[in-house]
Parts: C-alpha cells; structure tokens; sequence
C-alpha cells in the first residue's frame, strides 16, 4: 500500500543525530541536544504547509517587499515526549499558542488513553502542529486529531522523529488530510508496539526516567 502526505526530512545533520538518538549509549542531556537538533530541521521542512501574506517594510533606505504568515500556529504536544519539542518549534514560531493532549497507551491493549486536553481556540486560518515523537502503532495520533477536529481544528500536520510503516498507514486510513513530517521511516513494529530498529521509548530517553 502506497503512503501519502508523508515527508521524510532528510540531510546530513539529520543523519548526524539519528544516529546519536538511535545509540543506546547516549546519555539524556545528549539525547535532549540532537533532539532539539533535529526539531529545527523539522519545523523549516514543514513551513510547506504554511501560506504566506505578502506586506510592505521599510528597510533603513527604502520600502521593500515582504511577508509574514497568514496561519496561525498552535503547537500540540502529546504529552509526554512531545514537550521535547515545543522550545525549538516557539523558537521557529514564536507568536504560536500551546495546547496540551496527555495520551497515555495501554501496555495490554497497545491503545491509547486519554487523561487531558487544553488547547487554544481554534479559528478557520489555524495551523495545528501536532507533535509526537514517535509514530509507532498510530493509536495516539488518530486519537488525538479526532480530539482536535471535535474542537475545531480544521488543518492540522504531525511531527515526529520516527514513523512505523503500521503508523502512517493508520493515519493515512483515518485522517487523509493530515500531512507527516519525519526524519525517518523505520522497518516494522515488535510485539510490543516499539518501533524496530528505533530509538527507544523516547519519553524516558529525553527525560531520564527508565
């Protein structure tokens, strides 16, 4: 089956830090820095899907032309790993607003749980960047833009670091309209819902809690 409205971002600072994300060795302050690495090189892949407004400004000589954005961004983390990303996203779009979805995945089920969500309003010119770092099964996302529709969100993309084949395909199924920005799409799922060869559970790799 073929996959649709999927990226892989790809450059050689990118395969730089897959690597140091990928190796088992790195500590969590390292892991934190190619992450963040990595999320600038995400966040400039995806302004794709954002329009552009074209405005005059007055350089210290003469008016010339230049532009701003037409969407307004919100940025969602699915708590907890998607925090990881939020500083280097506020960075690339500083005027953005921040919503919260906390999705827990069931270890017998492998389905999601949710246990919050708080977002901003959403208006027909907003941009939902859902971020996520790892698509695996495509439970949590699929959940997680069907909350987000429900309240609103009309156009909506996912972040993340590292696609399942299982994943994409479940989104592309649910959501046809979301696009997927990645670094990477990996071989297959374990048993257990991990993605294979992965990095790890990449909540407890940012934050240290194994």
């Amino acid at each position: 089956m073929p996959y649709y409205n999927l990226t892989i971002v790809d450059n050689s600072f990118i395969k730089r830090d897959l690597t140091i994300l990928r190796d088992k060795n790195t500590l969590p302050n390292e892991f934190r820095l190619a992450l963040r690495r990595i999320s600038f090189s995400l966040a400039i892949a995806m302004c794709k899907d954002i329009e552009l407004l074209e405005i005059p400004v007055e350089t210290p000589l003469e008016t010339a032309k230049g532009y701003k954005f037409k969407n307004e961004v919100i940025l969602v983390p699915v708590l907890r790993a998607g925090l990881s990303l939020v500083e280097p996203f506020l960075e690339m779009f500083p005027d953005a607003n921040v919503g919260h979805i906390g999705l827990q995945r069931d270890e017998k089920t492998l389905k999601p749980v949710d246990y919050y969500y708080k977002t901003p309003k959403f208006s027909d010119s907003s941009l939902t960047i859902l971020l996520d770092p790892m698509l695996a099964t495509g439970g949590s996302a699929v959940a997680a833009f069907n909350f987000l529709k429900e309240r609103g969100a009309n156009k909506s993309v996912l972040v993340s670091l590292i696609a399942a084949p299982e994943g994409v395909r479940k989104l592309n199924n649910e959501h046809p309209d979301v696009s997927i920005y990645t670094t990477a799409l990996d071989r297959q799922l374990n048993e257990n819902g991990y993605i294979l060869p992965g990095l790890g559970d990449a909540g407890d790799r940012t934050f240290g809690t194994f």
